[in-house]
């Protein structure tokens, strides 16, 4: 799976795992997924997206360093776990 539909996909499972309030569609690609101005989730949240991400896509983060730059946004995330496709 890539493209629009992977991070389709990777909005679903925000939504579904974090119970977000928005639509996955409201999601924008590139809106920081951490922090004020973004979606704003805390790290409890980064170890439930985590878990998700390597659930439902075999994503394998491995340290904390790695996982800053991943999980920026959904377009991080996607890119990715295309690379690792």
């Amino acid at each position: 799976m890539q493209g629009d539909a992977l991070r389709l996909k990777i909005k679903e499972m925000m939504v579904e795992e974090l119970m977000l309030e928005q639509a996955p569609a409201e999601i924008s690609n590139t809106i920081p997924i951490f922090g004020a101005g973004g979606l704003g989730l805390d790290s409890v949240d980064a170890l439930q997206l985590v878990v998700g991400l390597e659930k439902q896509f075999g994503l394998k983060i491995g340290n904390s360093d790695a996982a800053k730059g991943i999980l920026e946004s959904v377009e991080t995330i996607a890119q990715e776990i295309e690379k690792s496709a």
